[in-house]
């Protein structure tokens, strides 16, 4: 079980890493030092642990040569759609067992190991929404703040 632990927390990570990188390019394109505020969604299929991304987070940060504001999360529900009826469907990852979880969790496409559209039976689907992590709005603060 610690093993499975100390994974998770690699694996968030290695994400907070890259969104440290992707907050340094875009404060090095603007010329600016710091951040007032940026807004993260958090697909809920991969179950990332919050309190660990944001703890490693702001660790990046202190190490870097600028300064983040207030960090805020959101959740972005999932939505599979079915490519060959069209259909789209909402799954609750909360509601999996643990092993599916922590297998999507590691590996996204694994979902497509575990679901198949309610409507038609296909296993050709696509991922709409819930997936992943991105930047949904940074506000750059002044040099000065």
């Amino acid at each position: 079980m610690f093993l499975i632990g100390v994974d998770e927390m690699v694996h968030e990570w290695a994400l907070a890493e890259s969104i440290a990188d992707y907050i340094e390019r875009e404060l090095s394109k603007k010329g600016k030092k710091n951040i007032a505020k940026i807004v993260i969604k958090l697909g809920i299929l991969q179950s990332i642990d919050k309190e660990i991304l944001d703890f490693a987070l702001k660790e990046i940060i202190k190490s870097r040569d600028y300064r983040v504001g207030e960090i805020v999360y959101e959740d972005e529900e999932v939505i599979l759609k079915c490519r060959r009826c069209g259909y789209e469907w909402r799954i609750n990852p909360s509601q999996l067992d643990e092993a599916i979880r922590e297998a999507i969790h590691f590996v996204p496409e694994a979902v497509y190991s575990y679901f198949k559209c309610p409507r038609c039976g296909s296993r050709d689907f696509e991922i709409v929404r819930g997936r992943g992590v991105s930047i949904k709005e940074i506000i750059l603060g002044d040099n000065n703040e």
